[in-house]
């Protein structure tokens, strides 16, 4: 499913331009593209984005969240974990999904955070993916990183839509 931004948000690629969405977005972008090639060139992308943003210190600890919290997903992913190119201006479902779940965390949204969890976690994992998205949200939010609140209604919307073609 190709989601362009501006449905997301409201607004034009500002939004993934805010450091904090940028970090997730981008951060999971980088980090399963990884995964998937066996190339350490898309983690070395993430860590320059995440020491540019956070510090070195910082950026090492969130990193290390990211790393485990994308590690996670990928073993308890109810479907394969897709992800446009890196700056891409769309977002597909699972992108959308990490964004709302990590967003829901950071802002005390229940009901979005497990429309999330949900729809990206096998049943029997749910757990697991929702502590690793806690300590990688807490962690951002612990750098003054907190992402927007992505309503529930707007998660409902990408989950309902029409999936198009598979890509990536």
């Amino acid at each position: 499913m190709n989601i362009r931004i501006s449905e997301l948000s409201g607004s034009n690629s500002c939004y993934f331009e805010r450091i904090p969405e940028k970090l997730v977005l981008e951060g999971y972008r980088r980090w399963t593209s990884g995964f998937e090639t066996g190339s350490v060139i898309p983690w070395e992308m993430a860590w320059t984005l995440y020491a540019e943003a956070l510090g070195v210190s910082a950026g090492k600890q969130a990193l290390a969240e990211l790393s485990h919290f994308i590690r996670i997903l990928q073993h308890c992913a109810a479907c394969p974990l897709r992800a446009f190119p890196f700056g891409s201006h769309h977002v597909c479902r699972e992108e959308c999904l990490t964004l709302g779940l990590v967003s829901a965390m950071q802002n005390g949204d229940e009901p979005a955070a497990h429309t999330c969890l949900a729809a990206i976690s096998c049943s029997v994992r749910c757990d697991e993916v929702a502590d690793a998205a806690r300590i990688f949200a807490d962690t951002l939010a612990d750098f003054g990183q907190t992402l927007l609140p992505i309503p529930k209604h707007a998660i409902d919307d990408i989950l309902f839509r029409p999936q198009r073609a598979t890509f990536h």
